[in-house]
């Protein structure tokens, strides 16, 4: 009772008043703050739409990235259950505006997190199962759903190895968040282990070791050009990838880019801006045209249509194909909020590069300790390991088969998953 009223009257309103104050000058929070205001009576008029005491699933997924982890699950489910109801929600407008799947219902913005909010929702769609993915763990909706009976689950569930959920103090907090699910499903034994010291002496919730569902989504995106392009990697276009870029790994990275394409005239580039809005790509072309190398957008086009050293990603949706046709990728996101999907790169056969901050993302660690990743500090590092890449053969190829041994070796999550949550 006490971290439910510390959380209620201290915690919740600070991030409040911090999400509409940074509204205010943040087109996203703005958005996906609007949009909340609108989850209930859209869920309202779902729910009128259909029959009564239907089985009803409520997916949670921060954005569009962890909406791959929900896919091959949802997927599983409406197969086992094809008369069931899924329900989506999003906390981004990466995810709500950009996921478009089939295999949802009804998509929403995740209510406020407001104690008669969660409760009024709850009651109105009375859930078969709450299931969430990944990290975005909202205290009062698992709370409330504890205390309604519905059961709740968390899957791809992962602890690094310093999270501060197990600080003396953050620990009982999280203890009584966690311990409210119905269960917990983590992607690895060390996330086991450390969700177990965060639980201790609870023995609630369920906890089960499943793996990750994305590695399923990313081989079953990958399936139509693993066919399609069975050759070597080594001939592909000899071609670096540069994806999903923030501002933060343009300034580490750009000279060295620069240099790489100086110093290997066989070189080209495609550039994916991680937002890619009309001035990002207004941009990056006059800073590769002042450079003096040929520049064109994609736009709907292929790779192979354009004759040009620098080819600019101007659409989103495009990225996991792209990366089938190059020989090395590096990706963003290590410089800032943390890296991006390795995994499409990995199943393409790519050697991936990416900054440092990677330490809560279970694939990235696992391509390092394989030799199929490597993070960098600097571009000094980038260009280093590109070059020396390119220039070694043998090299290259061991890192080439690492990635992709990486994906395969993981594969089956998602059937596991949806079979436990059908059971447990």
């Amino acid at each position: 009772m006490i971290w439910r009223l510390i959380y209620n009257v201290i915690l919740l309103p600070i991030m409040l008043v911090f999400g509409i104050v940074g509204s205010l000058f943040n087109k996203k929070l703005r958005i996906g703050m609007m949009g909340r205001m609108k989850s209930y009576r859209q869920l309202k008029a779902f729910m009128d739409s259909q029959e009564k005491h239907r089985v009803i699933y409520w997916f949670h997924a921060a954005s569009h990235g962890e909406f791959e982890q929900v896919k091959p699950v949802l997927a599983g489910l409406k197969e086992v259950e094809p008369h069931s109801l899924s329900i989506v929600s999003f906390f981004s407008p990466s995810g709500y505006n950009h996921v478009n799947d089939d295999h949802i219902d009804c998509k929403i913005y995740l209510p406020i997190d407001l104690p008669w909010v969660v409760k009024k929702t709850l009651q109105l769609v009375k859930p078969t199962k709450l299931i969430l993915a990944a990290y975005d763990v909202w205290p009062n909706l698992i709370w409330e759903a504890n205390r309604m009976g519905i059961h709740s689950t968390l899957f791809a569930a992962r602890f690094s190895e310093h999270t501060s959920k197990l600080l003396p103090v953050n620990r009982n907090f999280y203890r009584n968040v966690y311990g409210s699910f119905s269960a917990i499903y983590t992607i690895s034994e060390p996330d086991h282990d450390r969700l177990q010291r965060i639980l201790f002496p609870q023995g609630k919730p369920i906890v089960r070791v499943l793996g990750n569902p994305r590695y399923d989504q990313v081989k079953l995106k990958a399936d139509k050009f693993t066919q399609a392009r069975t050759e070597s990697v080594l001939l592909r276009p000899k071609r670096l990838l540069v994806g999903s870029v923030h501002v933060e790994d343009e300034q580490v990275i750009l000279e060295s880019v620069v240099s790489l394409m100086r110093d290997m005239d066989d070189l080209s580039l495609i550039w994916v801006p991680h937002e890619p809005t009309e001035r990002v790509v207004e941009t990056a072309e006059a800073f590769f045209t002042e450079k003096h190398f040929t520049v064109d957008r994609l736009g709907h086009k292929n790779p192979e249509d354009l004759d040009v050293r620098v080819i600019i990603v101007d659409t989103i949706g495009r990225l996991s194909q792209l990366y089938w046709s190059g020989q090395m990728a590096y990706i963003g996101g290590g410089f800032s909020t943390g890296v991006h999907n390795v995994m499409e790169p990995a199943i393409a056969r790519l050697p991936v590069f990416f900054g440092p901050r990677y330490k809560n993302f279970h694939e990235a660690e696992e391509l390092i300790a394989d030799g199929g990743g490597f993070s960098i500090e600097s571009g000094t590092d980038l260009y280093l390991g590109v070059k020396g890449l390119f220039e070694d053969r043998s090299a290259f190829i061991k890192a080439s088969y690492a990635a992709t041994d990486v994906i395969h070796r993981n594969l089956g999550s998602a059937t596991r998953v949806v079979r436990n949550l059908i059971h447990d």
